[in-house]
């Protein structure tokens, strides 16, 4: 069997006796989906990739001390989060609506946050961009909550191992989330549509 089919496991284990190679296969397995999760928390390519590679870096300083009590993904993902909080407490002022046309690969679906449904259909780019804008606004845990939840969609479980909390929390802080987001959105587009006030006298020549 070859080494790029081996479960997580086994390559940890490899990994934490010194086989750099393992530990290669393991960030090759994971890269894509760690950088999707650090674009949609952090909000622009260049961030998201320096938080990628940090979290590999961190990974490999730490596999030997990696104990096996949740699997490897979950400690990665718990990683990832960690390092973009720090990110985003280091820059305050990150702004979501920087995407462009090469960081679509997250392949976000606005509508989920809107009325969460895996049906509906992508929204257009301009309202994406407005999404953005929208959680950028949110306090650093709902927005985290949001993407691992709704984007990454992930599971209550899933998402309670890697925060380290009870799943009623995440149940109860996704909830008031989604409340608080749809809050942000609906004065958003409000702002969008609201026609712009017309000079008093005329118009101006």
């Amino acid at each position: 069997m070859g080494s790029e089919k081996q479960p997580d496991e086994a390559l940890v284990q490899k990994a934490k006796k010194g086989d750099s190679q393992a530990f290669d296969q393991l960030i090759e397995r994971y890269y894509q989906r760690i950088y999707k999760l650090a674009f949609q928390m952090l909000g622009n390519g260049e961030d998201a990739a320096d938080a990628t590679q940090e979290t590999f870096l961190k990974a490999y300083q730490q596999i030997r001390s990696f104990r096996g009590a949740s699997s490897f993904a979950t400690w990665l993902y718990r990683i990832a989060v960690n390092t973009c909080r720090d990110i985003m407490r280091r820059n305050k002022a990150t702004v979501f609506s920087q995407f462009s046309p090469e960081d679509e690969q997250t392949d976000f679906e606005p509508s989920i946050l809107i009325e969460p449904n895996p049906n509906e259909i992508l929204v257009e780019r301009e309202k994406a961009e407005l999404v953005w804008m929208a959680l950028n606004s949110l306090p650093e845990e709902t927005r985290q909550i949001l993407v691992l939840c709704d984007m990454q969609g992930f599971s209550y479980a899933e998402v309670a191992a890697i925060l380290n909390l009870p799943e009623g929390t995440v149940k109860s802080r996704l909830h008031r989330a989604r409340n608080a987001f749809k809050e942000v959105w609906k004065r958003l587009t409000r702002e969008q549509i609201q026609p712009s006030k017309r000079p008093k006298g005329g118009d101006v020549k």
